[in-house]
């Protein structure tokens, strides 16, 4: 049986970045329930050499946009960095889910096999489709998902493994 390229990435996607905005809005909840300011949440990191929680947002968000575009033979829609408050960063998954959504699977047909060439920095990378999927883009897009999440748990906001995994 052949996988679905879409299917591997869309959707998991989608579903880990409308679960990442609801937690989101949990930290705007807790954040005022606690009366304290909500751009601690934004600023705050696990440890001093991280990255902050808006650029956990903004990675992950970049990953799912960028690899699904590049897999779907697209340029990826560019976002402005400029994301300072929580419900700002929620707007960030909904506008990346919103681009998402006007993927079709057939876009995707022979994707495994494509090769998809992106810019880390100042050096363009190479990859076939397959490999790039399942060995760069859901890693990454899941490691700041998650990383989100630990930075919004670790500062006391009552969220847990079903928030992360939202509803089956």
């Amino acid at each position: 049986m052949k996988i679905s390229m879409y299917q591997a990435s869309v959707p998991p996607m989608i579903r880990a970045l409308e679960n990442l905005g609801a937690i989101l809005a949990k930290g705007q909840q807790y954040a005022e329930a606690k009366k304290f300011d909500p751009a601690v949440l934004v600023s705050s990191r696990l440890a001093p050499d991280m990255f902050p929680l808006v650029n956990q947002v903004q990675i992950a968000a970049d990953a799912a946009k960028g690899g699904a575009a590049r897999l779907a033979g697209q340029e990826p829609p560019s976002f402005e960095d400029n994301e300072k408050s929580l419900p700002e960063l929620v707007e960030r998954t909904r506008k990346t889910v919103a681009f998402l959504k006007t993927l079709k699977p057939e876009q995707f047909e022979g994707a495994e096999d494509r090769t998809v060439t992106w810019k880390v920095r100042d050096e363009m990378r190479s990859m076939q489709g397959y490999p790039y999927l399942f060995q760069r883009v859901l890693p990454n897009m899941f490691f700041h998902v998650t990383t989100a999440y630990a930075i919004l748990r670790h500062n006391g906001v009552d969220i847990g493994k079903a928030d992360y995994l939202g509803k089956f």
